[in-house]
């Protein structure tokens, strides 16, 4: 087998240090992935140094054609990208090829993010000492972007870093999920046909424990981080360097007495958010709170539309619940339902793991103690609890350490708007669950879910400086 080289200053490259990819269903060897270890990853920092200025000046059509050739080549090959998500990371081929529309999405808000850094004209003109000055403002790129992202959707996650850096005119050193590099080097072959500076990129799949100076060393300018609670580490080792964190959560999702659509099609998007890519996802629904007045109806409903969901194997256009990412995931899951269990919670649907595949698991009565309620389970089990009314729905919901999206089904715009006021989480999804992300919206959140918003108009900010001219007369 031909290592897959990993891509250094432009350039693909082998190493001679690789690791065996196999895929997450057969368990079969699809790869083996060159490594970049700590020579590789210092001629990296140095060649995006050197390449600053360079990137700063690519007006900003040229990086819209980056993009937009990147857009171009993903559509054409969207079945190649969907079928090694699937083999990388186990998801279902449906939600693979959501993932690649999506990844469209994001190159198509960038692109035109590209030709928008626009700045501002201000009147200084404001006392006599300043009679007559003129202020401008202009975006500048920031720096060298280190962007590190995780396995769950290896292409649009990557590009909701890549895109926007490149949009900005940043040199950007990127390393992938160890389990799923693939979808992401394949975007070096085509970013390669682009005019770029040399140094523009480095797609650096290695080891975490040699990623260090991918967060430490000072040449680096921002750090962008998606992963688990390890990034607060990461933010402190990470010097003056700007820090974006997107550390995931363990979401809720409210129903309301009157949820304000058809029960079915509160079921039908609960299900789908809760089990839909395994539950590994940052806002996948974790916690239903319902109305005790609608409990019993919705338990009813929703027991039967988890166990009707199809399992097994994620190349069946069929399949929803595919395998979690390894059986070390779906074993460390397995062991907090069976300790909830224990503590006196009910398992109204699920079933024995079958090595990385775990059915889809819906429990009520979790002690909220446990670290199944308290953390994020990042499976697919769903917690179900009621409350009492929509006040102490909202305190249930606010009960977690971390803050990323909550989903509110009502037909209350009174309700929604409390929601909003009250909700301690970067964005309140109404009328559906908080596994929603459209790439227009400011993405992120607060407590320990990090740091920052993402999406390409909103990570610009991050990637990009505002840059002061004064106009002073005499």
């Amino acid at each position: 087998m031909i290592p897959t080289p990993l891509w250094l200053a432009n350039r693909p490259r082998a190493t001679g240090r690789t690791r065996p990819l196999h895929d997450a269903w057969t368990g079969q060897c699809i790869a083996e992935v060159a490594q970049a270890g700590p020579a590789e990853i210092e001629a990296a920092i140095a060649a995006a140094e050197a390449a600053r200025p360079a990137m700063a000046a690519l007006p900003g059509w040229r990086r819209r054609e980056v993009l937009e050739h990147l857009l171009a080549r993903v559509a054409a090959n969207a079945e190649r990208l969907a079928a090694t998500l699937t083999a990388e990371s186990g998801k279902p081929i449906s939600a693979a090829r959501a993932e690649v529309a999506r990844a469209q999405a994001t190159l198509r808000e960038a692109a035109a993010e590209a030709g928008r850094l626009d700045g501002l004209a201000l009147d200084l003109d404001r006392d006599a000492a300043t009679r007559g000055w003129q202020g401008f403002t202009r975006r500048v790129p920031v720096g060298v972007a280190s962007l590190i992202t995780p396995f769950n959707f290896p292409l649009n996650l990557v590009l909701h870093k890549l895109a926007p850096a490149l949009a900005a005119g940043c040199p950007v050193l990127l390393k992938p999920a160890p389990a799923t590099p693939l979808s992401a080097l394949a975007l070096g072959e085509w970013l390669a046909e682009c005019e770029l500076p040399e140094g523009a990129f480095s797609l650096l799949p290695c080891a975490n424990e040699d990623a260090a100076p991918l967060v430490e060393d000072p040449r680096i300018a921002v750090l962008s981080f998606t992963g688990g609670l390890v990034g607060w580490e990461l933010k402190a080792r990470a010097g003056r360097k700007r820090v974006v964190l997107e550390l995931g959560g363990n979401a809720a999702c409210i129903v309301d007495a009157d949820p304000g659509a058809p029960l079915g099609h509160v079921v039908r998007r609960l299900v789908a958010g809760a089990f839909g890519q395994a539950g590994q996802s940052c806002i996948s629904v974790q916690r239903l709170i319902v109305h005790r007045q609608l409990l019993p109806a919705l338990r009813e409903a929703l027991v039967e539309a988890v166990q009707a969901l199809p399992h097994g194997d994620p190349r069946d256009p069929a399949t929803v619940v595919g395998p979690m990412i390894d059986e070390a995931a779906a074993r460390r899951l397995e062991a907090r339902i069976d300790e909830a269990l224990a503590r006196g919670a009910t398992r109204l649907a699920g079933g024995p793991r079958q090595g990385a595949l775990l059915p889809a698991t819906l429990l009520e009565g979790v002690p909220p103690d446990l670290p199944l309620y308290r953390e994020e389970a990042f499976g697919p089990v769903l917690l179900l609890e009621a409350a009492e009314d929509f006040e102490h729905a909202l305190a249930r919901a606010n009960d977690s350490r971390f803050g990323l999206q909550c989903g509110l089904f009502t037909a209350r715009l009174d309700h929604a708007l409390r929601a909003w006021e009250a909700l301690e989480v970067g964005g309140v999804v109404v009328g559906d669950v908080p596994t929603v992300r459209v790439d227009r919206m400011p993405y992120g959140g607060v407590k320990d879910s990090g740091l920052g918003r993402e999406g390409p108009r909103w990570a610009l900010d991050d990637f990009s400086d505002t840059r002061l001219l004064v106009l002073a007369r005499p």
